[in-house]
């Protein structure tokens, strides 16, 4: 069974004649007539009977009638849709975490969309919550800190390796240290990223192996809101040495021993990529922004 088939035979149930169906179809009579006798043999049925010069469903093919015209509206339907969908590519959705995007986003993005014909979609996740995102394919892939367990289940492109710092006022009693333990910052006040963040599993699991436990006085997300509070010299936050931190108000103390990190796109393994994300992987991977 075809959707030609179909389609001969639904033209013959409505003109009630294999010449005006062929005529419409603007195909010869006897492409129909074999399309016809092709579904009979298929399916062990007579579908029609002759009464005077006019063809006349059976039972059988009154109920094959309204499946076959049922199929071919869908057919039709699906279509119409997907030819829309090719129409317009589908918007490449990326997470992005709330500090690191400031190092990457938007040029990134904005130099893809410059030299490509392909919209982007940016959604601002830790990179925690990101990954589970991409996971269970509701982003095409993320950009995150890429120290975490699982990080074979996803394909991954490394863009930048940083280091842990923890950033003070210049009036912090750590101002003058050149580094700084965790021992010594478990007894300050410290501010950490927000709780779907890669960076806290890392503090965290690093104090926990001291047996301490750290004074966490705010999660956030907002560069702006960690410096107002670090500003007054009660408290530190745990930043990367890449942000960009004034100098004239704020330090970034070297953490002892040295905690690497490492940044870059993650996307799915063992399903299919769709060429929009590709393209944006080959991009990222010789833009050389950093």
């Amino acid at each position: 069974m075809t959707l030609n088939q179909l389609e001969y035979f639904c033209a013959v149930c409505r003109c009630h004649s294999i010449t005006a169906a062929a005529e419409s179809l603007f195909v010869t009579q006897p492409t129909i007539s074999i399309a016809i006798r092709e579904l009979e043999n298929e399916f062990h049925l007579r579908l029609f009977t002759r009464q005077s010069n006019r063809l006349l469903l059976t039972r059988e093919g009154e109920d094959f009638y309204r499946r076959a015209d049922a199929l071919l509206k869908e057919s039709r339907s699906m279509a119409e849709a997907f030819a829309a969908l090719g129409a317009k590519e589908s918007a490449l959705k990326i997470g992005i975490p709330p500090l690191i995007s400031t190092l990457f986003f938007p040029r990134l993005t904005d130099l893809f969309a410059a030299e490509n014909d392909q919209p982007v979609q940016l959604y601002e996740y830790g990179s925690a919550k990101a990954r589970r995102l991409v996971m269970s394919e509701d982003l095409d892939l993320a950009m995150v800190n890429m120290d975490f367990y699982d990080l074979d289940q996803f394909n991954s492109l490394t863009l930048m390796d940083d280091i842990y710092t923890y950033c003070v006022s210049r009036t912090h009693p750590f101002a003058e240290k050149t580094s700084v333990s965790l021992e010594e910052i478990g007894r300050d006040k410290i501010i950490l990223f927000n709780t779907d963040s890669v960076q806290n599993e890392t503090i965290e699991e690093r104090f926990r192996s001291l047996d301490l436990t750290p004074q966490v006085i705010l999660h956030s997300s907002q560069l702006y809101t960690i410096l107002n509070f670090v500003r007054g010299g009660s408290c530190g936050a745990f930043l990367f040495s890449g942000l960009p931190v004034n100098p004239r108000d704020f330090l970034q103390i070297p953490v002892s021993p040295e905690i690497p990190a490492r940044f870059g796109l993650i996307w799915k393994k063992g399903v299919f990529i769709p060429a929009r994300t590709l393209r944006f992987v080959d991009f990222a991977r010789t833009a050389h922004l950093i």
